[in-house]
């Protein structure tokens, strides 16, 4: 009655992932996670952000000096799209930073 169905080995189709351990049972990931920490902690990538955002803010500065300077390299055109990442960059880090400051009004609101 079912002879009309394909047949499907689904078992073999199975694609494996990283939290697989090849026995079926899958491995807390918090405790791998505290075991090995695989990404930086906050301040590193808060760092890390704020050096980007310095190297965009000071990216237009650099560039105009280059053009004033008479390089044939740079045109006004890249000192113009360097000022408009930079105005954008400083929009996200100050979106950014309000988001972290709203966090953390939420989580100082929390009574233990």
């Amino acid at each position: 009655m079912y002879s009309n169905f394909p047949q499907y080995d689904l078992a073999s189709r199975i694609q494996h992932t990283k939290f697989d351990n090849g026995f079926g049972q899958m491995p807390s990931a918090r405790m791998s996670r505290v075991e090995s920490p695989e990404s930086p902690n906050f301040k590193q990538v808060f760092t890390g952000l704020m050096e980007n955002l310095n190297t965009e803010m000071n990216a237009p500065d650099n560039l105009l000096k280059d053009v004033m300077s008479g390089n044939q390299n740079v045109d006004i055109h890249d000192v113009m799209t360097a000022m408009s990442k930079s105005e954008i960059s400083v929009s996200i880090a100050t979106q950014m930073v309000g988001k972290v400051i709203n966090a953390y009004d939420r989580i100082s609101q929390i009574s233990v």
